[in-house]
């Protein structure tokens, strides 16, 4: 097509492999040609001025729209990912699904102490291993905390095992 630069269609399949849409694939190449046009002014103003810093001159244009895409792309998917970093009180899903039932002040605070335990002992260990933890707590499949996630199945298994290792070194109950 007319007006479009020499790598367009071979950098709209790059991303259109990566799961990108026709319209976000477009939009990435835009940005990825205004960051080679600012490169290139600077690049020239440097030639100009050697004042004004600025790197070599881009030798391989194509590898380098290539990289911008890609890397634009990764940011593009970081940004629309759920914020899955939030901060989820350990209270909201012991509410939700209590972990034992205890029927004796004496019970309820050693069920507390415990608990208290095994969340320090969880807020110490990897964030996510933590929220993944907390969400097979709280009643969710291992499919659906991996579409959330974006992990594999195999994936969350292996940190429900490690917060549960971590849970058991606490130690067996008296």
């Amino acid at each position: 097509m007319k007006g479009r630069p020499a790598h367009f269609q071979r950098l709209l399949n790059i991303l259109r492999r990566k799961g990108r849409s026709h319209e976000d694939a477009e939009d990435l190449i835009q940005e990825a040609m205004l960051r080679l046009h600012r490169y290139r002014v600077k690049a020239a103003t440097f030639d100009a001025s050697p004042a004004v810093a600025c790197s070599s001159p881009i030798k391989n244009e194509e590898a380098f729209l290539t990289h911008a895409v890609q890397n634009l792309s990764v940011d593009l998917h970081r940004s629309r990912r759920p914020d899955i970093r939030r901060e989820v009180p350990f209270d909201y899903y012991n509410a939700r699904k209590p972990l034992v039932d205890a029927e004796t002040p004496e019970q309820v605070l050693d069920t507390q102490q415990r608990l208290a335990i095994i969340q320090r002992r969880l807020d110490e260990s990897n964030v996510r291993t933590r929220e993944i933890y907390f969400a097979h707590r709280a009643g969710y499949s291992y499919d659906e905390i991996a579409a959330h996630f974006s992990l594999s199945h195999i994936t969350i298994r292996r940190h429900i095992a490690r917060a549960l290792l971590i849970i058991m070194e606490y130690g067996p109950r008296d």
